[in-house]
């Protein structure tokens, strides 16, 4: 057949654009692409494998339906599925035919546990909760919701996923739910908008939100109190788990292999897991292996900068709830002027209410360019490890190969304790992240690089000027 292959899925697209939700139209069918056309088998390319999955489970029919009218009654569908692979760039595509037979899989029997606990309710998550219902807080911000949650192009097919989510949670090809993006762009809003929603329409289920900072420390503790047993058994408990920032287990392999086992006992039992992180899996450094690819069996997606328009949005309807009018000229120079992330901008936007209320003015456009003029120079901007090391090298010449190496020349070992020095300082990260950085080091390295800065400050006139200088580059970002 010679029929332009980008045609027929064109055509294809507007038989299934009357047939389907418009958010799933643009969330799941309008990033397709065509890539051949070879007999009566039309080939197109998705973004993943949780895609794939989830366009076979619930629009198989209306596919089916289109290609046939398209290509006649013997004409078939096949897919190309990109994934990912850890520590490389490139993916790889894999070749799937199309079929109207997927079915999710059956659930499977839980494992069981030995409970001897009674039945009364569970005052703690350590206590082993017996054979009742648990109960805990979900740890959940009410304001946190899909209705405060504005919609734009720049995080369509990530509600989409996480409303689909909501309404089966842990049946979906969704599971796990990874939210990438740099920090302020909603990744915990949209993570606790699922968590909400899920209980809303499904009260009995057990949600827990928790950030990776806090269920390491948790595990650190039920370790010191020999209680790890209750430690599992409680998050193994668990209906939906949602662990923001994840990328701070780095470097923490006893609490990675304890998560791991949370992990699995969990997608076995067809509950939910949704993951935050401030990077894609394939970017993640000082996370077991073994973890990163079960990251990629759902579906993993990023939130991007809201587009003028949709930063709009977000003014006018955070500003409605509070019972404030905005005049549109504002609305307008405060979009354009605050385009760095969404916690920004909420930022400014409270800050030029609290100058009006405070000093009893007007919210005008020049008090709107006055504060904003200073919101902008103040407002610090994120600092990451890379960064600090790039600034780092330029100052002393050095490449990052030579930064990281094994040499014990004194102006390169002085050169990386400043690296660990202000990773401390500037960034959330943890010691073993920072060390992992830094040439493979271990977190008492850094301590020691820590104290060892602090001291040279002090004593050594020439590595002070430097201590100054890079500090002050630093802070320029």
């Amino acid at each position: 057949m010679s029929a332009d292959y980008r045609k027929i899925w064109e055509n294809c697209l507007k038989m299934i654009k009357d047939n389907v939700n418009p958010n799933a139209y643009e969330a799941f069918f309008k990033p397709i692409k065509p890539v051949k056309l070879e007999g009566n088998v039309l080939t197109i390319q998705v973004r993943s494998m949780g895609i794939y999955e989830w366009l076979e489970s619930k629009f198989i029919n209306i596919l089916k339906k289109t290609i046939k009218s398209e290509l006649g009654p013997d004409g078939r569908l096949e897919y190309q599925v990109l994934v990912d692979q850890p520590y490389n760039d490139a993916p790889y595509m894999v070749k799937f035919p199309a079929s109207n037979n997927y079915k999710t899989a059956n659930n499977p029997v839980p494992m069981p546990l030995n409970l001897n606990g009674s039945n009364k309710e569970i005052p703690n998550p350590f206590i082993i909760p017996g054979l009742k219902k648990l109960k805990i807080n979900s740890q959940l911000n009410k304001e946190y919701s899909f209705e405060n949650f504005v919609e734009g192009e720049c995080n369509r097919l990530a509600r989409s996923a996480g409303w689909a989510i909501a309404e089966n949670p842990g049946k979906t090809a969704f599971n796990p739910f990874y939210l990438h993006s740099k920090t302020g762009m909603g990744k915990t809003h949209l993570s606790q908008a699922i968590g909400l929603e899920i209980k809303n329409l499904w009260p009995e289920t057990t949600v827990s939100y928790v950030d990776a900072e806090r269920f390491m420390h948790q595990f650190v503790d039920a370790t010191q109190n020999k209680s790890q047993t209750d430690f599992i058994n409680f998050y193994q408990m668990i209906d939906v788990l949602i662990i923001d920032d994840i990328h701070f287990l780095a470097g923490r392999e006893k609490t990675q292999d304890v998560f791991f086992h949370i992990f699995n006992h969990l997608h076995q039992n067809r509950k939910q897991l949704i993951l935050t992180s401030d990077r894609p899996p394939v970017e993640l450094k000082g996370i077991e292996e073994r973890l990163i690819s079960r990251f990629k069996w759902g579906l993993a997606t990023d939130l991007q900068m809201p587009d003028v328009e949709t930063r709009k949005e977000i003014l006018r309807s955070k500003s409605y709830k509070d019972g404030i009018e905005m005049p549109e000229e504002i609305v307008d120079y405060l979009a354009k002027n605050i385009s760095n992330n969404i916690r920004e901008l909420e930022g400014a936007r409270i800050s030029l209410m609290a100058q009006a209320s405070l000093n009893k003015k007007e919210i005008t456009l020049d008090l709107a360019k006055q504060m904003i003029d200073k919101f902008v120079i103040n407002t610090s901007k994120e600092i990451s490890i890379e960064y600090i090391q790039k600034v780092v090298c330029e100052y002393f010449n050095l490449s990052l190969e030579t930064l990281n190496s094994k040499t014990r020349k004194r102006e390169i070992v002085q050169a990386r304790q400043l690296v660990m020095y202000f990773a401390k300082e500037h960034t959330k990260s943890s010691l073993a992240l920072i060390g992992m950085h830094c040439g493979n080091k271990d977190h008492a390295t850094v301590l020691h690089a820590v104290r060892t800065v602090n001291n040279l400050v002090e004593t050594d006139k020439q590595f002070r000027g430097y201590y100054k200088d890079l500090e002050k580059r630093i802070k320029i970002k």
